[in-house]
């Protein structure tokens, strides 16, 4: 089982000294990254950080989130762009409206697939999308 589907954060979110997530395990078995009580929460915290990075940090298309996401540093993100992209249907120019439940449940669900090699549970995301 992938890390992300162990600790029920399927985005793998990074463990934060500043932030605490709604249904969060404090402290985490993992050292680095997030533990959450049920998927749906994991997926709340991805889908709620997502509308952040438009919000705060001003990224607008697809190809924006996912470098801020999964940086080259660390990550081959120009593969983990055009996965996402195959899977939604989208060119990397795609302008999600973070506001929009079907199009953010099938962001989410991209991107869990390039996070965990599985295809996502959407009832999982519709539920996080449900705690927002």
């Amino acid at each position: 089982m992938s890390r992300g589907l162990r600790n029920n954060n399927p985005l793998n979110i990074r463990l934060s000294a500043t932030t605490v997530w709604q249904g969060e395990i404090r402290p985490s078995q993992d050292r680095s990254f997030c533990q959450f009580r049920t998927m749906a929460y994991g997926y709340r915290a991805g889908l709620k950080l997502l509308q952040n990075y438009r919000r705060k940090h001003g990224c607008r298309t697809i190809a924006d989130f996912i470098r801020r996401w999964a940086p080259p540093t660390e990550n081959n993100t120009n593969g983990y762009i055009s996965r996402v992209c195959k899977e939604m249907q989208v060119p990397a120019s795609y302008v999600p409206d973070v506001g929009d439940q079907g199009t953010m449940c099938a962001f989410a669900a991209a991107m869990s697939q390039v996070e965990n090699g599985v295809p996502a549970v959407m009832e999982d995301i519709i539920t996080g999308w449900s705690l927002l």
